[in-house]
């Protein structure tokens, strides 16, 4: 992913709420399949870690990526944007 498309991706998820919140559970693997099915049907998703989950968020970030064959679009804080093209219902069309 580009640079360019990364702040094209950063700029559309600013206006998004969190759909998924991790808690002090932390990655289970039906939040993960959770993540995976929405990343399908959305594309661009936001996810919240709430303060009692004690597990970096970079780390966490890396994880959902790699279970998700997602990107990482940006972690601020306790949120993560996560990114990956839709096979059936593509719906952001990414600058070149």
């Amino acid at each position: 992913m580009t640079s360019k498309q990364r702040s094209y991706l950063k700029g559309l998820a600013m206006k998004l709420d969190p759909i998924f919140q991790i808690g002090k559970s932390s990655l289970t693997p039906e939040f993960t399949k959770g993540i995976d099915e929405a990343l399908e049907a959305r594309e661009l998703i936001k996810i919240s870690i709430l303060k009692n989950c004690l597990d970096d968020p970079h780390e966490m970030a890396q994880t959902l990526a790699e279970h998700t064959r997602s990107e990482v679009v940006q972690i601020i804080g306790k949120k993560i944007v996560l990114y990956r093209e839709s096979r059936e219902k593509k719906r952001i069309e990414l600058p070149k």
